[in-house]
């Protein structure tokens, strides 16, 4: 019997400058309290959303005020969520609480598309991450190479692990001669 999905994400592997020597773009989180940690840029899935992909380029207007091009599914992760695993604040709790009384053997799926910066305007963010931060949420650029993307704590480690193993087929799924998207 397939586990129940509560939530669902979309985020970016939003590479920026020439494919010969990209950067990725990511959010350096700093809770207090917490190491930091690295995130693409993205967020839920909300009701509103007609698609996954119109949710990633609401987030990335809300966290980063950009724009994206070259949309392309890249890697899906999907994670067992357990009572203990959810927070507050995570959109999966609704008073303490898992949303619609799920307490075990419920998921999380996350899509991840490989992307290209069109334009990010940091002057234009907007959203509960600026409006009403947890923490700071500071957008940086690493070199998209395995060195890169393994010297920061880059989550979820499946992301990770994905992105080190991957650099140059990611790369290939922005390629021009790929074709229309």
């Amino acid at each position: 019997m397939p586990r129940p999905v509560v939530k669902r994400t979309a985020r970016a592997i939003l590479l920026d400058g020439d494919l010969q020597n990209p950067e990725l773009v990511l959010i350096k989180r700093t809770k207090p309290g917490r190491p930091p940690y690295w995130v693409t840029p993205g967020g839920g899935v909300e009701p509103t959303d007609p698609t996954v992909v119109d949710a990633l380029h609401r987030e990335l207007s809300e966290e980063i005020g950009g724009k994206a091009g070259n949309v392309v599914p890249a890697f899906v992760d999907t994670v067992s969520i357990a009572l203990h695993d959810a927070v507050p604040g995570d959109g999966v709790l609704k008073d303490g609480v898992l949303k619609d009384g799920v307490l075990k053997d419920a998921v999380k799926v996350q899509h991840f598309f490989a992307c290209r910066v069109e334009s990010i305007d940091l002057s234009q963010r907007h959203g509960p991450e600026v409006d009403e931060p947890n923490g700071e949420y500071e957008v940086v650029r690493l070199p998209f190479t395995r060195e890169g993307v393994t010297s920061v704590n880059v989550v979820p480690p499946s992301l990770r692990a994905y992105l080190a193993a991957n650099i140059e087929g990611i790369t290939a799924l922005l390629a021009d001669d790929l074709g229309p998207r």
